[in-house]
């Protein structure tokens, strides 16, 4: 399969008005982005943006502009970077599942990297423990998978644009997670109804949620509950939203976004994070006992 860079370089800079300050979770510093209203006594939702193959935290959020709600919402946004490549291409990269995309075998666990990010962030910051959320790109999305599947006693959520699962497919995680998928059906780099890089084959869109919907104990019955707009360049309401949510276990669900035509790195409208940020948000974790009730919006 042919691979392209993901340099975003569609993108327009994103004016970050909030608090930006770094944290170092052993790989150096990491860009944080922190609302204005934040005080230690009032624990805030966390973000953790994953980029893609090629690219860097910050150009990943250039392109995606989530620190652009960071104050409307009051959540912290951290944007890593993943390991450089020190031959080929020297691109950035997660080492996330077998297809993508640790193309040199570099001994790197980097689950357990954004685990150890979110825990610093924990450290130095009051979170709410029952909204961390990852979003990622392509290769971040790869990403978010691995480490909702191994850290589902801590991540409530993931977000996925153009992302997929695991190879194989595994074992239910020991907690439901709320999973969203989006993807465009004309990718021609991380294909919609799967493919292979490089040998190693990676799910389709519609895999990917399935296995999650089986993971969290939901009805294989999907509902298409709307449509949005989330490509400028395509006309209309291009996007079909399928959920699945009756008789998931408490904490977790599976979503999909299907942009009709919509390529790999999508011509995102303004709505497009703020929709992405108001769904992840309305879906916290249920913590042992808890009791809270969960919006299913």
């Amino acid at each position: 399969m042919r691979f392209m860079f993901l340099l975003l370089l569609i993108c327009s800079p994103a004016v970050l008005a909030q608090q930006t300050t770094q944290i170092d979770a052993g790989r150096g510093d990491i860009p944080l982005i922190v609302p204005d209203s934040y005080q230690a006594n009032a624990p805030v939702p966390l973000f953790v943006l994953l980029h893609g193959y090629g690219s860097s935290g910050v150009q990943q959020n250039e392109y995606m502009r989530f620190g652009e709600l960071v104050n409307n919402y009051g959540f912290i946004l951290a944007t890593p970077d993943g390991t450089q490549e020190t031959q080929g291409r020297n691109a950035r990269f997660w080492n996330a599942s077998d297809a993508c995309c640790n193309f040199y075998a570099n001994d790197l666990d980097d689950s357990a990297y954004v685990l150890n990010i979110i825990n610093t962030v924990k450290a130095q910051y009051q979170v709410d423990e029952r909204r961390v959320y990852l979003i990622g790109h392509s290769n971040g999305g790869f990403m978010s998978y691995n480490a909702a599947h191994e850290h589902s006693g801590v991540i409530a959520g993931i977000a996925s644009l153009a992302g997929a699962e695991a190879t194989v497919a595994q074992a239910a995680p020991e907690n439901p997670v709320h999973i969203l998928q989006i993807h465009g059906t004309a990718d021609g780099t991380i294909a919609y109804d799967g493919g292979d890089i490089q040998g190693n084959v990676y799910p389709s869109a519609n895999e990917t949620v399935n296995r999650w919907v089986e993971y969290n104990g939901c009805s294989s019955d999907g509902e298409v509950v709307a449509t949005l707009d989330l490509d400028v360049s395509l006309a209309g309401l291009e996007t079909t939203v399928t959920r699945y949510s009756d008789g998931c276990h408490p904490g977790g669900s599976a979503e999909l976004w299907t942009i009709a035509e919509g390529a790999h790195i999508p011509q995102i409208t303004p709505a497009f994070s703020e929709e992405v940020v108001q769904w992840l948000l309305a879906r916290p974790k249920i913590l042992g006992t808890d009791n809270v009730a969960v919006t299913q919006n």
